[in-house]
């Protein structure tokens, strides 16, 4: 997600145990929903979900509720900070210690570099990541997939192999 959608994560939309749906983001200026980057208003994307981050997000709802609005990482007064956000990521992922410095952000990138590199096609994670264009995924993390050319030979090399 970016920063102005984890901003608007609410439990309410999870749509699946493993699904969810973006559907809005606030604004770090204005405070308000705006619609969301290379949507229209109204439309949203669906991101994978793991187990333990929703369990996460749930604990996080039970003990200290969410705003009025349904959100659980708003400050107080509608009042936002990127210390108070990653003060907010520390309590909401308390078995995931973010190393010193690292905001919401980082979580993104987390996201991107550990599903390319595990093997999920790149057209997988543009959509996940809300890019306009696969060109702009696969200009940042293109460096991230190196053993796919070499995977595509041996591939072909032992498709020749058993053709002869």
């Amino acid at each position: 997600m970016r920063n102005g959608e984890a901003r608007a994560v609410s439990v309410h939309n999870v749509v699946a145990e493993d699904v969810y749906r973006v559907r809005e983001q606030i604004h770090s200026n204005t405070l308000r929903p705006p619609k969301l980057k290379h949507r229209k208003t109204g439309e949203f994307r669906e991101v994978p979900l793991p187990r333990s981050v929703r369990e996460a997000m749930e604990r996080y709802e039970a003990k200290h509720g969410a705003t009025k609005d349904g959100y659980l990482l708003r400050g107080p007064g509608d009042y936002f900070t990127e210390g108070m956000e990653r003060r907010r990521v520390r309590k909401l992922f308390a078995d995931l210690p973010p190393e010193e410095g690292v905001g919401m952000y980082g979580f993104r990138h987390y996201f991107a570099s550990n599903a390319l590199g595990s093997g999920i096609p790149i057209t997988d994670v543009a959509e996940w990541m809300g890019h306009k264009s696969i060109e702009e995924t696969y200009r940042t993390y293109r460096h991230l997939t190196p053993g796919s050319i070499t995977k595509a030979a041996r591939i072909l090399d032992a498709g020749l192999w058993e053709a002869a």
